[in-house]
């Protein structure tokens, strides 16, 4: 999941706490076709997402996959207007098609984020997109650090630099309040989906520093100068809890 991590040995991932695999096979992108049924819905509609994942030189779906964070396949799902946000797991049935009953609230376009990894290949992070019927609404950001009270969780964002520069690495600080009974979620202290307003950009990571304590650090590179919407996702006593956060990105003078 993290290619920058190396080791002389056996280990785990310090990021994701995966286990750290020898010689790995280049990295080739898995194509994944989607589709919806009914084919004929309307936003709010209760919906039967269906995701296939095809072999890249066979064509063929592939039929085995290795878990990744104790899940077969992680699916990131974004509105337009980038107010819903899914992170959901898609069940394996038996003709090998991962399928989700889901609802999509909002007419327009949807960014779909496919995290999977396909046995004899590499970790995958694939985006997709789906359209609910109807003109969506575009997206109405401002830049947006104040402090977030989720489900039992209060979350403070400050990052290093102060101003996020595209291309050079920011220090995503997120404070924890109150940080006893601090949970991994899904086999790690947190996740982390950032988009783009213009939908163009996804990036999923893991936190770089955790351990259990008030603190997690995430460190990102933000590809241009944008907004960014940031969901971040961490479990206590049981919840999780998903804060949200809109960062500004500027151009490198």
């Amino acid at each position: 999941m993290d290619p920058e991590v190396r080791s002389k040995g056996p280990g785990k991932c310090p990021k994701c706490n995966m286990d750290l695999e020898p010689d790995l096979p280049d990295p080739v992108e898995y194509p994944v076709k989607t589709a919806i049924f009914p084919p004929t819905f309307h936003a709010g509609q209760k919906v039967r997402l269906e995701i296939q994942v095809l072999d890249p030189v066979t064509g063929r779906l592939v039929q085995k996959f290795r878990a990744v964070h104790e899940k077969l396949f992680h699916l990131f799902l974004i509105s337009q207007d980038l107010q819903f946000f899914l992170h959901e797991h898609p069940q394996l049935t038996d003709d090998s098609v991962f399928r989700l009953e889901t609802r999509l609230p909002k007419p327009g376009r949807y960014r779909l984020l496919c995290d999977f990894y396909p046995e004899g290949g590499t970790p995958q992070l694939v985006p997709a997109t789906l359209i609910a019927p109807g003109a969506g609404a575009p997206p109405q950001l401002t830049p947006d650090l104040a402090p977030k009270h989720a489900v039992n969780l209060d979350v403070r964002l400050s990052t290093e630099p102060a101003q996020p520069i595209a291309g050079q690495k920011t220090l995503l600080l997120f404070h924890l309040q109150p940080s006893e009974g601090l949970e991994p979620y899904l086999g790690v202290w947190g996740h982390l989906l950032a988009a783009s307003e213009d939908l163009i950009d996804l990036i999923h990571e893991h936190p770089t520093i955790a351990d259990g304590g008030p603190q997690v650090q995430f460190n990102l590179i933000f590809p241009r100068p944008q907004i960014y919407r940031i969901w971040v996702q961490f479990q206590r006593l049981g919840k999780v809890n998903t804060a949200v956060f809109t960062v500004p990105v500027a151009r490198l003078q």
